[in-house]
């Protein structure tokens, strides 16, 4: 979508052999680009969100394991319920 843009597939007003339907026809993808634009930006924002949301994930996940590794180790040694 950020190579070809949807005003591209528009043709010269002599091209459709009637003014009014090369208006309607420019007009309508002059607003489907600006659509297909504001879809691939909002894409990029929720990849932006679902990258960072991993991101938490994880390093609540390391926080959780460093915590708990104190927890499952004997003071003797490493847990006796691993083996």
């Amino acid at each position: 979508m950020a190579t070809k843009k949807v005003s591209d597939i528009d043709a010269s007003k002599g091209d459709f052999g009637h003014d009014e339907l090369a208006s309607a026809v420019g007009d309508f993808c002059d607003r489907w680009n600006i659509g297909v634009s504001h879809l691939a930006s909002d894409g990029a924002e929720v990849t932006d969100r679902l990258n960072r949301c991993v991101a938490n994930y994880e390093a609540a996940e390391q926080h959780i394991q460093l915590t708990n590794e104190g927890v499952l180790r004997s003071s003797t040694g490493s847990d006796p319920g691993a083996s």
